[in-house]
Formats: C-alpha cells, sequence, structure tokens
C-alpha cells in the first residue's frame, strides 16, 4: 500500500492519541513558566487537533489505515452528547434567542455565494483552475463541497450523485474539503482562547451564554459528590445504552425511509440526507440526553457526568485532527486557493453580521462549524466553550443537514454561470 504509515495497529494509533491529550492536558495545567506563557497563546484544544495532525503529516499514523475517527465518530460522539445533555436547561437554551440561528443562515449564506465569487476572482490571474468540460467542470466538483460545507457527507455524496463529477478526479476536491476545513477548524479554536477580545471588538452581549452557563455550573455544584463506582457504572451504562438505542434507531429509520419514501433513497433528491445513518444518530441521541435531563439522571452530572464526555468529545478531537495531512496544502495549489478564498468569503460575512447583531463569538464559531464541520465538530467547537454550550452545536448541526443538498443545488448553479463568465 503507498504511504503505509509507521503504525497501522489501531491499539498502537490510540495510544499515541492518549498520549498527545495526556501530555496537553498536563503542560496545560503548569502554572508557570514556559508552558504557562505556551497555552497563553496557542489554546490547548488547539494542540489536541494539531499534535495528531502533526504525527499524520510526519507519515507516523494515518486517518487512511486507522478506525479511529469511525469509533469516536460513531461510539463516543453519541456517548458524549448525552452526557453533556443530562444537565442542560433547555429553558435557557431557547433564551439564548434568535442571533444563533441568523449567524448560523449566515454561514450558509456565506457558502453559498462564496463559491461563485472564488471562481470569478480566481479566473482572473488562473482560468485554466476553474475550467474543465463536461464530467471534469471544476464547478461540477466544487459541488461536492458546497454539500460537504453547508450540510454533510450525505449531502456531499448527494451532490456527487447529482452532478457527476469525474470520480477519478474527485479525490481533489476531498484533499481540498480536509485542508481548508481542517485550517478554519484551527482558526476557530485560536479564538476560543481570546473570546473575551473578540466579544469586546464585537460589542457582543453574551449575557445569556454566561448566564446558561452559570446556571449549569451552579447546579454542578449543588449535586457535586464524591462518585463511587456505582455513579461512574451507571453514567457509563446511561451513555453507551443511549448509544445502541441511537444505532438501532438510526439503523432502522434510515431503512424505513429509504425503502418506503423514494424520494429519500433517491440520492439525487435534496432530501436524501435523511437517509443518512449518521444524521439520526446524532438527533436520537441528543433526544435521549434531553429526555433524560428532566428525570432525576440529571444529578449524575454531580458525578462527572460532563467531565467523562467532554474526555469522548478530546478523543474525537484527537482524531479529527489526525485526518489533517498538512503537507496536502501543497498538494493542488490552484484548488486550495478556490478553497480558502471561499472560506475567506463565508468568514468575512459572519464576521460583518456578528458585528452588526452584536452576536457573540460562541455564536460565530458555532454556527460556521455547524456548516462546514456538521455533526461531528460543532460540538466539539461548542464544548471547548463549556460542555453545557455542546447541545446547541448539534441542533445548529442538524439545521445543517436539513438545508444542506437545497443551499448546495443553488451555490452550485451560480457556479456554473460564474465558470461560464469567467
Amino acid at each position: 500500500m503507498e504511504n503505509q504509515p509507521l503504525f497501522t495497529n489501531d491499539a498502537i494509533v490510540f495510544g499515541i492519541l492518549m498520549i498527545s491529550l495526556g501530555f496537553v492536558f498536563y503542560t496545560e495545567s503548569i502554572k508557570q513558566g514556559f508552558w504557562k506563557k505556551f497555552y497563553k497563546i496557542v489554546p490547548g484544544v488547539l494542540m489536541c487537533y494539531l499534535i495528531p495532525a502533526i504525527f499524520n503529516s510526519f507519515g507516523i499514523i494515518s486517518a487512511d489505515t486507522s478506525k479511529t475517527y469511525y469509533i469516536a465518530s460513531r461510539f463516543l460522539l453519541p456517548a458524549s452528547l448525552v452526557l453533556m445533555t443530562l444537565s442542560i436547561d433547555l429553558k435557557a437554551i431557547f433564551n439564548l434567542g434568535p442571533k444563533a440561528l441568523i449567524i448560523f443562515f449566515t454561514g450558509t449564506i456565506g457558502i453559498v455565494i462564496g463559491g461563485p465569487l472564488a471562481i470569478l476572482l480566481i479566473s482572473i490571474f488562473s482560468p485554466e483552475t476553474v475550467g474543465g468540460l463536461g464530467f471534469d467542470a471544476v464547478w461540477r466538483g466544487l459541488s461536492t463541497l458546497a454539500g460537504s460545507w453547508i450540510g454533510g457527507g450525505a449531502n456531499q455524496a448527494a451532490m456527487l450523485e447529482i452532478y457527476q463529477y469525474n470520480p477519478e478526479k474527485y479525490g481533489g476536491m476531498v484533499l481540498v474539503d480536509i485542508v481548508v476545513a481542517n485550517v478554519w477548524m484551527a482558526i476557530l479554536l485560536i479564538g476560543i482562547g481570546k473570546t473575551e477580545k473578540i466579544d469586546k471588538w464585537l460589542k457582543a452581549d453574551n449575557s445569556a451564554i454566561e448566564n446558561l452557563k452559570q446556571k449549569v455550573s451552579s447546579f454542578s455544584e449543588s449535586v457535586t459528590r464524591n462518585p463511587t463506582l456505582t455513579d461512574l457504572m451507571v453514567i457509563l451504562a446511561l451513555a453507551f445504552g443511549a448509544v445502541g438505542i441511537a444505532h438501532l434507531g438510526a439503523e432502522n429509520i434510515s431503512s424505513f425511509l429509504k425503502d418506503n419514501f423514494e424520494v429519500v433513497a433517491d440520492k439525487t433528491s435534496a432530501l436524501s440526507s435523511f437517509s443518512s445513518k449518521f444524521f439520526w444518530m446524532v438527533t436520537i441521541a441528543t433526544i435521549i440526553g434531553i429526555s433524560l435531563s428532566f428525570t432525576k439522571a440529571k444529578n449524575y452530572e454531580g458525578a462527572g457526568a460532563s467531565k467523562i464526555g467532554s474526555i469522548f468529545i478530546y478523543v474525537l478531537v484527537a482524531t479529527i485532527g489526525m485526518k489533517m495531512d498538512l503537507s496536502g496544502i501543497l498538494e493542488k495549489p490552484g484548488l486550495i486557493a478556490i478553497g480558502f478564498v471561499w472560506m475567506a468569503i463565508h468568514a468575512g460575512l459572519l464576521i460583518l453580521v456578528a458585528k452588526l447583531i452584536r452576536a457573540p463569538y460562541f455564536f460565530l464559531a458555532v454556527g460556521s462549524q455547524a456548516n462546514v464541520g456538521g455533526a461531528a465538530s460543532a460540538p466539539v467547537v461548542a464544548a471547548a466553550f463549556h460542555p453545557s454550550l455542546a447541545t446547541v452545536g448539534v441542533l445548529l448541526a442538524v439545521f445543517g443537514y436539513v438545508v444542506g443538498t437545497y443551499g448546495a443545488i443553488l451555490c452550485t448553479i451560480l457556479m456554473e454561470i460564474a465558470s461560464k463568465v469567467s
């Protein structure tokens, strides 16, 4: 096999990822000297993401030969969503107001108009980069990016099916998706360490977010206890029992919809994302978590439920980082340039609207990731602000799945027009 990494055994890969996380958390806890200065500049969550990316880039480990991302995203992500929503105050989430949705849809619009504008701008300097005829046309390939960056993997697959981009060249688009989306996520994570400064510049009112964090923290303190072995077993039973139910429900709902509704089974349909098992798994896990928050199960927050959920989220962060190959930035410079211009337009529009409506950086970061990263990374970014906020990331990402294919089709129509104009 080409470019075989040094370690392919998942037990070793997982060990490396856990040592990386342990190293970051230990050094971040040192409150003096070099490490104190280092973590003032570089947020710990970024390092959890970057160290596996460096290992991947140097061929030590690889997401291509490892199942650790699959395990983290399919087992640990839904478990963390349940544990992090156990103590959620749903009323306080609704009190966050409409700004979260406004920013989310601004991010969607940024992707829709960003694609055609990027084509027009890059065509001035390199017309051949945005050219191509028939099924080799670059705009057809970029349609898959639009699907991925508004919705997720299911929407991306739908766009590939609808516009029939040359499968031999599709790998180049996947590279752009991974490189640009991961670099943008890294930038958002850097911003988390400077949230107060950014909010001050945005003149944002983040009182509702602080109120939610305070409510969850106060509740956690009121029920805090030394966890017994029984407590920890029950927490894991709730988490992974819910994961099992989420997978069972996802398989049955997905199969039922595909078998009974042609519009869902048709990969070219805008409703095909409802056939995604991942979509239903995340949705069901979140519903279970929210339902448990109305029961006595929420008291397990005092025994460390959200801390265990945070561990699972950080393992997911490390496996997402492992998908990033820093050397890939140099491989397809023209296409990568389109991707970065596109993402810059998305970011610029988000910053403009956030400034106008005085939305906090939290909404900007999570609203963007709900589009670009989807249900796997939106809760990661949200939880980096505070574990109780992970649910906000999931709820917005679910919107992304729903509008993903519609938005991507509109974007692709505009990109085709832009390609002909240029």
